[in-house]
């Protein structure tokens, strides 16, 4: 035992001496400001912000806003059209000549619509909370409020770049339109740092797939179910699973690519309605199926990825059973963030900046276990990381929680790495 507490008391002091007197400083601060930090983190958790909860999104925006305007930065709302039926963005910027321009990226939208049952913050024991969004990622947005805040108080924020833009459609965006404005005031800065959740203190996010849409319609000849395989051929069901099953036979193993049909119905008649994504079909055991619709997303790695799948499943889906036709169409959604050198070159920066802090190594998390995100958007445009938000479990469920042991060390790693870009 004694060894085991000289070899932390060492491992502490080295540490210690590989950090600045500024940056002690920024820890300090960070440590104790985190009683007025989680209080606004449970404010914010309790507001409902489903991205459909337009009010709710601009709530907490503008608790958000309120506190990047105390720390000198210029604030706006980003509205959008009506047509799009969504709340809007948050932007806060400063100009500076100091170190790189950085642009910031969270979102205020939560998956938990307000039809939902409310599950407010609570702190279940000593080192996890839940509520809804708490760690995806409002977490993640109030590492950025606290970071900078600390770096305020130790007045290291004069003279820099900084942009912030929180998303209020990140959970189900409304499209390209509502992405312009973030892509070219992205295109003005040098880095980009996203807060989405964190894997714990020992990796950050260097690559992650990207998301989109297909459509596959099936028709057929339909008429008496005793002529299924002779006259009327083999009927619109069977043309879809011909399709979906040679999908999974074909590409189903390939790394970082799926293909999830999460909708498939078929009969007589088959009405889609895109606004609710409710189906209804007629049908009837003794008569063949004439349509059958499947809606389905595709994630992928790398634009070069998507478009071999999307030439595959096209060929695939012209073979079609005899009597039947069957088409499919695809809608882009958000693109992929390609793991790229300069994308590496962060992370070390992030994984000397842990070691010094005495927290250990820093990887690069599997981007096949991540899903989509913001930050993917302006990946082509300059070097990326996302996961340095909060940390923690069951995104998008009643289970989600956030581990608050290490809420407050990525919160200081947050404010040392931006310390350190902006020298």
């Amino acid at each position: 035992m004694k060894y085991l507490f000289l070899f932390l008391l060492v491992s502490h002091i080295v540490s210690a001496q590989s950090l600045s007197k500024p940056e002690m400083g920024v820890i300090a601060t960070v440590k104790k400001q985190m009683p007025e930090t989680e209080a606004f983190l449970g404010k914010v958790v309790n507001i409902n912000s489903g991205t459909l909860n337009k009010e709710g999104v601009r709530t907490v925006g503008k608790l958000m806003s309120d506190e990047f305007d105390k720390l000198g930065f210029k604030t706006e709302w980003v509205t959008l059209p009506d047509s799009l039926n969504r709340a809007g963005h948050l932007v806060a910027t400063r100009q500076g000549k100091k170190g790189k321009k950085l642009f910031l990226i969270g979102h205020l939208d939560t998956v938990f619509e307000k039809s939902l049952p409310m599950d407010p913050f609570t702190r279940v024991n000593d080192s996890t909370a839940s509520g809804q969004g708490v760690a995806d990622m409002k977490g993640g947005d109030v590492v950025v409020i606290a970071a900078l805040k600390a770096l305020n108080a130790q007045k290291l924020l004069d003279d820099t770049s900084i942009t912030i833009y929180f998303t209020g459609d990140e959970e189900s965006s409304a499209g390209p339109e509502s992405r312009r404005d973030f892509i070219e005031r992205a295109k003005k800065c040098d880095i980009a740092l996203a807060f989405e959740t964190a894997q714990g203190l020992s990796s950050v996010t260097t690559g992650r797939r990207g998301s989109s849409g297909w459509t596959l319609n099936v028709k057929a000849r339909t008429g008496h179910s005793s002529r299924i395989f002779s006259d009327l051929g083999y009927g619109a069901i069977y043309e879809a699973v011909r399709i979906l099953n040679e999908f999974r036979r074909t590409l189903g193993q390939e790394q970082y690519l799926t293909f999830n049909p999460g909708l498939i119905v078929g009969g007589s008649e088959v009405h889609y309605d895109e606004k609710t994504a409710k189906a209804e079909t007629i049908g009837k055991t003794n008569i063949v199926a004439g349509t059958a619709l499947v809606k389905g997303d595709l994630r992928f790695l790398t634009e070069a990825q998507k478009e071999n799948a999307r030439t595959k499943m096209r060929e695939i889906v012209d073979k079609s059973l005899p009597l039947t036709k069957a088409t499919i169409s695809f809608v882009d959604g958000i693109p992929g963030m390609e793991p790229s050198a300069a994308n590496d070159e962060l992370r070390k920066q992030v994984d000397k900046l842990s070691r010094d802090m005495g927290l250990g190594p820093v990887s690069a998390f599997d981007p096949g276990a991540r899903g989509a995100g913001d930050v993917s958007f302006v990946a082509q445009y300059m070097p990326c990381l996302d996961g340095l938000g909060a940390s923690g479990k069951g995104a998008h469920s009643i289970e989600e929680t956030m581990n608050t042991k290490e809420f407050p060390l990525l919160i200081q790693r947050a404010a040392l790495y931006i310390y350190r870009l902006t020298r």
